[in-house]
């Protein structure tokens, strides 16, 4: 069966040549979301805390409309502009996903789209 690829009504506008979400076998392989305001398409004001909010709830738009959500997610990787903002991300990201508890890579990287400070991508299981 063939891939079939989405995108959230409600989360931000892809930024380039490709989907929210693509969803085969069984699961939902969802494009790394930052923390862009849907209405708006600009990053939203403040840090990393609050870019890992926003970008928590635009990947929870995307689970949605691939008809999963936190509780389904088996992995994420996390990608920081600096290591150091670790501490503040995990603090948020704790409340979308301490529950769930999936498994995830947390890497350091030189840039991100749009100058963001973090990015969170994700695989679900498609309940």
């Amino acid at each position: 069966m063939a891939p079939e690829f989405l995108n959230a009504s409600s989360a931000p506008k892809p930024i380039g040549p490709y989907s929210h979400a693509a969803k085969a076998g069984g699961f939902v392989f969802c494009s790394g979301q930052v923390g862009l305001v849907p209405e708006t398409g600009e990053m939203i004001e403040g840090g990393v805390s609050e870019q890992t909010d926003r970008a928590l709830a635009n990947l929870g738009e995307v689970l949605k409309a691939a008809g999963a959500d936190f509780g389904s997610v088996v992995k994420t990787t996390v990608f920081l502009a600096d290591m150091d903002d670790f501490p503040a991300m995990n603090q948020v990201y704790e409340k979308y996903l301490g529950q769930t508890r999936p498994a995830r890579s947390s890497v350091a990287v030189k840039t991100l789209p749009k100058e963001a400070l973090v990015e969170i991508e994700a695989i679900a299981e498609i309940v």
